[in-house]
């Protein structure tokens, strides 16, 4: 069992900046690919970004250029570092472990709220 802890959310201004922490226990932290989704009020959820094990990543268009996927084995925590926020980035942010097509485990999530 593989648990999440996020934290680094908070209130912040427009063009500011944040950085989040995905903190993971019970696992084998390198073998899982993870991501970071958010979900913005009366929105589904959607994905903001992915690394592989390998340290492949992948960025949602609306992000690209301003958001960064990280991920630290020896601290089992991945990290999404955001600039250049927008309001429409505010929603909870929330990261997955995942591996083969059936295993995944979430984070209780943590709220970005982004004043214009």
């Amino acid at each position: 069992q593989v648990q999440l802890v996020e934290s680094g959310g908070g209130l912040v201004q427009a063009g500011g900046s944040l950085r989040l922490s995905c903190a993971a226990s019970g696992g084998t932290f390198s073998t899982y690919d993870h991501g970071w989704y958010r979900q913005a009020p009366g929105k589904q959820r959607e994905l903001v970004a992915t690394i592989s094990q390998s340290g492949n990543t992948n960025y949602a268009d609306s992000v690209k250029g301003r958001f960064t996927i990280s991920r630290d084995n020896t601290k089992n925590t991945i990290y999404l570092q955001m600039n250049s926020l927008k309001p429409e980035d505010t929603a909870v942010y929330s990261c997955k472990a995942s591996k083969f097509s059936h295993i995944e485990y979430w984070g209780q999530g943590t709220q970005v709220t982004v004043s214009s």
